[in-house]
């Protein structure tokens, strides 16, 4: 029988602030588990290991199944300080590759951006729907070059004396926020994993592609509500620095997994930590792992038994009931460290698009004695109901 193509996607009305469609690791368990596929998905196979290779791997990768470019950071404006972030997914659909209309959807492009008003205490957030192509919605396989409507992401390089740099420019625009930003690299490339291929699972079936770009200088501006905002001067490296996540798999969320929490740090010395579990419903650790980069050194890889996640303060959503540890206890090779938000009320409503609630946000990282030493992102999801394929 001959697959049916989806039908059009909604969109969201321009200028409305929407929920995002979903948290990136979401999308791989919802897309890759055919939520959005037409006719099924097919058993996912190992990834095997290879050499990235760029500009070209900046770019899309439409023969797997799910891929995301992801930007999260703080800047300072107006005197106060910002949190941000702005990711694009691409999502393969089955079942369509076969049809010769133009009007049948091979790749699926979903948008998501949020703006963390730190002094406020206020979240706002919005996203965008499309199918590829139409000169509606574009992922380049050549390089980072990404449009979905009236929002975009594009990477240049730029000239170093250290090696290739880059420059990634973005637009967003919603109804209460907008962002115009420029992130600069100031250091290589950061491959996760052996070498970029990370592992996501005990099985060798989940793992993907994953390189970060941490320490990224931010200029720019910020509108709220009508008042455009430009970004102030960096008074030192803690000030206005992004990170980057680019990772695109064909693997499947296990079985036991009902959700995961995740951090990427900026750290103020220079370096870049990353740490990951997912969760069992008893809220045990099936998988875990991360990597740490200081100035200088190699990357560390850390191992699935050497990261250990304790929850240490838990905030209670008034609109969903969902308890999420806002604080951790985080040990790693790399040492003890403890994590907390700087805005409790960071949780993504996306029950209208993707079914689930999750929970995204600024955050910082102190020493156990509470010396802060670095900022970033932390993502919580499963709290408020198991992710269920």
């Amino acid at each position: 029988m001959t697959p049916t193509p989806p039908a059009p996607l909604a969109q969201p009305p321009h200028g409305e602030t929407t929920a995002p469609a979903g948290t990136r690791r979401h999308w791989l368990a919802l897309l890759l588990g055919g939520g959005l596929a037409a006719g099924g998905t097919p058993p996912a196979r190992a990834l095997p290991m290879r050499a990235l290779n760029f500009p070209r791997d900046h770019g899309s990768h439409p023969d797997l199944r799910t891929e995301w470019w992801y930007i999260t950071g703080h800047a300072l404006a107006a005197g106060k300080p910002w949190g941000f972030q702005v990711t694009f997914f691409r999502s393969r659909v089955e079942g369509t590759a076969s049809l010769r209309s133009a009007f049948a959807a091979q790749q699926l492009l979903f948008a998501h951006a949020a703006l963390t008003d730190v002094q406020g205490q206020k979240l706002h957030h919005d996203q965008r729907i499309a199918r590829a192509g139409f000169a509606i919605a574009q992922a380049s396989t050549t390089d980072t070059a990404l449009r979905l409507q009236d929002w975009t992401l594009h990477r240049t390089p730029l000239a170093s004396p250290n090696g290739p740099a880059s420059r990634y420019t973005t637009h967003v625009g919603g109804g209460a926020f907008s962002l115009d930003l420029q992130c600069d690299s100031t250091q290589s490339l950061l491959l996760q994993g052996q070498q970029g291929l990370s592992r996501k699972g005990p099985d060798t079936t989940q793992a993907s592609y994953y390189y970060s770009q941490p320490q990224l200088e931010v200029s720019g501006s910020i509108t709220l509500n009508g008042q455009r905002m430009a970004l102030e001067p960096a008074r030192d490296r803690f000030t206005n620095r992004a990170w980057l996540d680019h990772e695109w798999s064909e693997s499947l969320l296990h079985p036991e997994a009902v959700g995961w929490d995740w951090m990427g740090i900026n750290l103020n010395e220079g370096g870049a930590l990353t740490a990951f579990r997912l969760r069992r419903s008893d809220g045990s650790t099936l998988y875990a792992g991360g990597s740490v980069r200081r100035p200088g050194q190699a990357v560390q890889v850390f191992g699935p038994q050497e990261v250990v996640f304790t929850p240490l303060r838990l905030w209670t959503s008034p609109a969903s009931g969902a308890r999420y540890p806002v604080a951790w206890g985080l040990h790693t090779p790399a040492g003890r460290f403890t994590l907390r938000a700087l805005v409790d009320a960071q949780e993504l409503d996306s029950q209208a698009s993707t079914g689930t609630l999750y929970w995204e946000g600024l955050s910082e990282l102190s020493t156990e004695d509470g010396w802060g030493i670095g900022r970033g992102y932390l993502e919580m999801t499963g709290y408020a109901r198991p992710l269920r394929l």
